[in-house]
């Protein structure tokens, strides 16, 4: 039934067509004989900066409009005046949205703009504060029926993340049947991500033990258990988490991965939310399902722009450049997982892209400076297969096609390369050769006239050439295809504010952040006789460190130089480094 002017009371059942009733009338008396229009407000101006944390919404607004609603459009009261709802709104917030607020209430509204994120923590503090003495959950929205969720998921942050999370477990434990609104489970996911990205975590580990569920964040490549909660809550955590990911909720027994992008500060179709993309993985366990979900944060990737925050150093970049502004030829990142290897191939690709779309000035390709923000895209045709794409690498100046491995329709690494090899391709990033197949084509997609990124698992860059030949590549395909080794290491930097002494921002370990420590090996005509004979990848160090140029700098001297800098320690780099080197004469 369609509403009418009566049936915009006070607590009357929600508006299905809000355009059936009539405009509320603004703060301003409007113009005789004038109607306003449904949020008739300065959309277009630019958001004041005033502190919201002193707001306080109206009594009615927090009863008759609940949080799910109030967070998905980002509008919240400031509190009535004269009988007039005054509203705190988004730009991006929708005139339809502020319109149904004030049918909702049944009172004129006046909306005012602030900044997105400012809005979302006020409705989240509002919403808590009133959590802690309600006694039903009422809140029943705006508009039943008022359409599916979308794919992108908006979580919600805080002033005070740990008064919050333990607010969230208390709330949690009460009300784990909640599936009204916000749920209190929803809220504890929300502000778990919140707070991982707030710390700069990389990963977050959801894992059930006997009678307990450990939150852990892996932080500078380190795993640190950060809360404990009842076990109890364990299934609705991964619950939610698989709604996100868009994951069958009913299948417990087999592992499953998916994908979901959640923004902060940001409302229904808004693109000004600080956009994080998330991996979700989940394994069943011996006490429920475990979830590891990877954080992709763009903002926080300015490796992304340049070299030196790499931590690469410039004589490394120049030669490391040289070898990549090549038209053919293969070049090789190498490390074990979580080394960097796939952000220092981003970095080149964009560095390549960047050059090549006359983008860049090359005075300082180490900084990038020279660098403008606009471009119609690269000269070449940059294509990767990667598994899984990690970044989104499309964006202005920046033209690169990235298609990702899938198994189950036989799209893997060698299928994805020979059929890239078919769109006429320049520069090609292979995610990881695993295997002969996929070596030989690479090689031969070298010798053909295209340049080639890829990486490989081994310890150091010596021991990239020995793989190649392992994996069944001829050693004389291997000197003609062959250019560079790029070998590299993460070491956690000493945290500046507590002079490495710990405190509780770097969770007590005296680190905070890391840098990249390089090894680079260039073949040079000594280098590929040597490879020619089938020389061990000792032998093969060794000249690499004689060699021309004043010969290679191992990760162990690169790393020295780090410890003499101040810049990390030498129990870190013997934990990076010179364990695996260990591991390596172990093998030998």
């Amino acid at each position: 039934m369609t509403p009418t002017a009566g049936s915009a009371a006070p607590g009357s059942a929600a508006v299905g067509v809000a355009t059936a009733v009539p405009v509320p009338a603004p703060r301003t008396p409007p113009v005789p004989g004038t109607v306003p229009t449904p949020g008739a407000t300065a959309i277009d101006e630019a958001p004041p900066a005033r502190d919201l944390r002193a707001v306080n919404p109206s009594p009615e607004f927090l009863r008759l409009i609940n949080h799910d609603y109030s967070r998905r459009h980002l509008v919240l009261s400031a509190g009535t005046t004269d009988g007039v709802e005054r509203l705190i709104i988004a730009q991006t917030t929708g005139p339809l949205a502020v319109f149904n607020v004030g049918v909702r209430l049944g009172r004129p509204v006046e909306p005012e703009i602030h900044p997105g994120e400012l809005i979302a923590s006020a409705i989240d503090r509002a919403y808590a504060a009133r959590a802690h003495g309600r006694s039903d959950t009422s809140g029943d929205g705006l508009a039943p029926g008022d359409g599916p969720e979308v794919p992108k998921v908006t979580i919600e942050g805080s002033s005070d993340v740990e008064r919050d999370l333990e607010a969230a477990v208390r709330e949690a434990e009460s009300d784990l049947l909640s599936t009204q609104g916000k749920a209190p489970t929803v809220r504890l996911v929300d502000l778990v991500l919140f707070e991982a990205l707030q710390r700069g975590a990389s990963d977050v580990h959801i894992q059930p033990v006997r009678d307990l569920t450990l939150i852990r964040y892996r932080l500078d490549g380190s795993l640190h258990t950060v809360r404990e909660l009842p076990g109890a809550l364990a299934a609705g955590v991964t619950t939610r988490i698989k709604v996100m990911a868009r994951l069958d909720v009913a299948e417990q027994r087999s592992p499953q991965d998916g994908r979901a992008t959640v923004t902060i500060g940001g409302g229904v179709g808004a693109s000004s939310g600080r956009r994080i993309d998330l991996r979700v993985s989940t394994l069943p366990s011996t006490y429920g399902q475990r979830v590891v979900l990877r954080l992709l944060d763009p903002a926080r990737s300015p490796h992304l722009l340049n070299f030196a925050a790499l931590g690469m150093p410039p004589e490394v970049v120049h030669k490391f450049l040289a070898q990549v502004s090549k038209t053919s030829g293969i070049v090789l990142s190498t490390g074990p997982t979580g080394s960097g290897k796939t952000t220092t191939l981003y970095a080149t690709l964009a560095w390549i892209s960047a050059t090549n779309g006359g983008e860049i000035l090359q005075k300082d390709p180490v900084r990038g400076r020279g660098r403008s923000g606009g471009g119609h895209g690269s000269e070449l045709n940059i294509m990767t297969i990667e598994d899984p794409v990690e970044y989104d690498l499309s964006g202005p100046g920046l033209s690169v096609s990235q298609t990702q491995v899938d198994i189950k329709k036989g799209l893997t690494f060698a299928a994805g390369l020979r059929h890239i090899l078919r769109q006429d391709p320049d520069v090609i990033m292979v995610g990881e050769i695993r295997d002969e197949e996929t070596a030989r084509v690479a090689v031969q997609a070298s010798l053909t006239g295209h340049l080639v990124l890829s990486t490989l698992h081994t310890n150091d860059a010596a021991s990239a050439v020995a793989r190649l030949v392992d994996l069944g590549v001829d050693p004389f395909l291997v000197n003609s295809s062959l250019s560079a080794v790029l070998a590299q290491r993460l070491v956690r930097k000493i945290h500046a504010a507590c002079a490495g002494r710990g405190c509780s921002e770097c969770l007590d370990t005296g680190y905070r952040g890391r840098l990249g420590v390089f090894e680079l090996l260039v073949l040079d005509p000594a280098m590929k006789a040597l490879i020619a004979r089938r020389c061990s990848a000792p032998e093969l160090k060794a000249q690499a460190q004689r060699g021309s140029g004043g010969g290679m700098v191992t990760l162990r001297e690169a790393g020295s130089a780090l410890v003499r800098a101040g810049i990390t320690t030498e129990a870190e780099v013997t934990r990076v480094i010179e364990a695996l080197e260990a591991t390596d004469e172990v093998v030998t």
